[in-house]
């Protein structure tokens, strides 16, 4: 089956065992996968979820939201306290001190003056 994409011309083949949909109704499906993909990736990258604690449609949504949620506040906490760390540094450092009952400025700033290497999570430095 094959489709040309009228955005830049090229020729789409599709391999595929439904002979009903149009070609240009499977590559919209494809196209909706792919931003599917990219979504996930996009997810993977910036929110710290490493596996999923359950599986159902409710499950999911409610773990993506609340990775949703804490990347919003620290972007806030970033933005307010104009702080130039990585928002994985942000999160590093809270995670490391849940139970500081510091002003997070202070805590922050604490960090900042030491000039620490942040390394990211589960990896090990190679060189010291």
């Amino acid at each position: 089956m094959a489709y040309r994409d009228p955005e830049d011309g090229k020729v789409l083949v599709f391999l595929t065992n439904n002979f009903v949909l149009a070609a240009f109704k499977i590559a919209a499906i494809y196209k909706l996968r792919w931003r599917l993909e990219l979504f996930f990736k996009w997810i993977k990258q910036n929110f710290r979820i490493e596996h999923f604690y359950g599986t159902s449609e409710n499950a999911v949504k409610t773990q993506i939201w609340i990775a949703v949620c804490v990347y919003l506040l620290v972007a806030i906490l970033r933005k307010e306290l104009g702080v130039e760390m990585s928002s994985s540094q942000i999160l590093q450092i809270l995670s490391v001190t849940p139970f500081e009952q510091v002003p997070l400025n202070e805590l922050l700033a604490r960090f900042r003056s030491q000039d620490i290497p942040i390394s990211p999570p589960n990896q090990s430095m190679l060189w010291q």
